[in-house]
């Protein structure tokens, strides 16, 4: 027996009366329009977005807002201005100089722009290491508030996920606000 199994058979022991956890549900906020609402947010969070319009092709809308891309990396069939396929790369070192990397979002969070990604490339490096981010969201995928975002992703399987809301931003003590320290340096919300 290890350690770490002493330790948490003494606590199990030794604890004199077990509690439920409490009751999370919450009274949240609801939007009379959450695609609006979503939209607002992405643009005070730094993000460009685009309301995908029927007949409307996604590869010329991907490649007029970054014409000058020469790497653009995604693993979605329908994104044909790929230049190559990040799961095909045999180390995350290899994805360094990427352009654009197009993902797809699974759920996008109105109050504050949040979209859950969950890991869906080889290399999860591929969300961090690119210029910019394009993602791409099913506009009937958006919820209220974060707590409608936990609530709906309880119960997924996955290895790694992350919530990204626009382009990485960090300041300092004298309030200089820097866009892309560490992450993507724009991103494109492209609502499907």
């Amino acid at each position: 027996m290890s350690s770490k199994e002493d330790i948490l058979n003494a606590i199990r022991k030794n604890t004199g009366k077990k509690y439920d956890y409490p009751d999370r549900r919450l009274q949240t906020i609801k939007y009379p329009d959450v695609q609006q609402k979503f939209v607002e947010a992405t643009q005070v969070a730094g993000a460009k977005i685009v309301l995908l319009e029927e007949g409307q092709d996604l590869n010329a809308v991907i490649r007029e807002h970054y014409p000058d891309a020469k790497s653009v990396a995604s693993n979605i069939p329908e994104v044909t201005c790929a230049t190559f396929n990040p799961d095909q790369v045999a180390t995350p070192m290899e994805l360094d100089g990427t352009d654009v990397a197009v993902v797809r979002g699974e759920l996008g969070v109105a109050e504050n722009a949040c979209i859950w990604i969950p890991q869906a490339v080889r290399h999860k490096a591929l969300y961090f290491v690119s210029e910019a981010l394009v993602i791409l969201l099913d506009r009937t995928r958006l919820v209220h508030t974060m707590q409608d975002a936990y609530d709906r992703i309880a119960d997924d399987q996955f290895n790694f996920g992350t919530f990204i809301s626009g382009p990485s931003k960090t300041a300092d003590i004298e309030q200089a606000l820097v866009f892309g320290a560490h992450g993507a340096r724009s991103v494109l919300v492209i609502l499907c």
